[in-house]
């Protein structure tokens, strides 16, 4: 396989692989708004009442931007507004191990075992790294005039 076709597979892989974990990373927190708001507040940097502010629009930024990568529609602008919020929660993941806090990073928490700040912040930077790359290598669309078939 060429070069250039490999990376022409990949980018639709990653954009749709990391368009789902948005997705599903966002319906969680949409679903359980006050587990979240607890999660948020375990990081000891927001005034109280944002937490909850936080706790109730976070979700749905994670979830249009998920969902703009999955379906292909803006995935420049989805890409950066998850650059930016992968970088924010990985100074607050990094504050959180300077203080010695020991937290769950809220992310993907169904009941299960707690998610350690130095796994999420490693996740975070394979979520950092495919965003920018989506960023940054995006595919211009063609612009014909015609609505596009769903082939």
């Amino acid at each position: 396989m060429m070069k250039h076709e490999m990376w022409r597979y990949a980018r639709p892989i990653l954009r749709v692989g990391l368009g789902l974990v948005f997705l599903y990373a966002g319906i969680l927190k949409i679903l359980d708004p006050v587990a979240f708001a607890a999660s948020v507040a375990a990081y000891k940097i927001l005034p109280y009442n944002l937490n909850y502010l936080v706790a109730a629009t976070l979700p749905w930024v994670e979830f249009v931007c998920g969902l703009l990568l999955v379906t292909g529609y803006r995935v420049r602008a989805a890409s950066g507004i998850i650059i930016a919020m992968n970088l924010a929660f990985m100074a607050a993941l990094a504050s959180t191990i300077v203080r010695g806090l020991d937290i769950d990073c809220g992310c993907f928490r169904q009941g299960g075992e707690k998610t350690s700040a130095w796994v999420a912040l490693a996740r975070d930077t394979i979520f950092l790294a495919a965003a920018i790359f989506l960023c940054v290598k995006h595919e211009k669309p063609i612009v014909t005039g015609k609505i596009p078939a769903w082939e």
